[in-house]
Parts: structure tokens; sequence; C-alpha cells
């Protein structure tokens, strides 16, 4: 499970947060009214106003979600140092667990 989100979700949601930090930037520099917004895989035609408010609300998500998924990461490997340390005291040096 650690290694799913250190080499996938992790990587993942900063990509969909640079993403949408890169959108808000490109917002902020046009002079359009109404401007492209992809909603699944088509695009439609939405005032400025609202995209900025999507892109905020989806910025929070993605915020939110990248806490809690380092919250759970946390628990894991506080976890995984509990088992470690049971196991070593078991086993000795017996037995070779990995860092991480």
């Amino acid at each position: 499970m650690l290694s799913l989100f250190t080499y996938t979700i992790a990587p993942f949601l900063q990509e969909t947060n640079d993403n949408l930090e890169d959108a808000s930037n490109e917002l902020i520099l046009t002079d359009e009214e109404v401007v492209r917004f992809q909603i699944g895989e088509v695009f439609a035609h939405v005032p400025r106003d609202e995209v900025e408010t999507r892109i905020e609300q989806m910025k929070e998500v993605t915020g939110k979600n990248m806490e809690k998924l380092d919250d759970e990461k946390e628990s894991v490997v506080a976890r995984m140092a509990k088992l470690k340390k049971i196991l070593y005291g078991k086993f000795g040096d017996s037995i070779n667990l990995e860092e991480n």
C-alpha cells in the first residue's frame, strides 16, 4: 500500500494540483468572459467566473485528498515500524525487512 501511494497516487494528485494551478494562472491572463472548460471529455463554453469557482473547488478537494492520504501514509508507516520492532524482537537478525 505504501508503494502504491508513493509511486502512483501521490504523483497523480500532485500533477492534478499543478495542472489546476496552471489553469488558474492561464485564466488570470485571459481577457475572455466565456472560456472553454473541459467537462469529462467535452469542452463547454462556460463563464469565466464559474470556471474560476470550479477550479478553486477542485483545488480544495485535491488538497484535502492529499492531506488525507498523507495522514493515512503516516499511520501505515507507524504501524509498519511497530510490526518491524515486534518481528525483530522475535526473530532477531535472522530476518531482513525492507526499510520502507
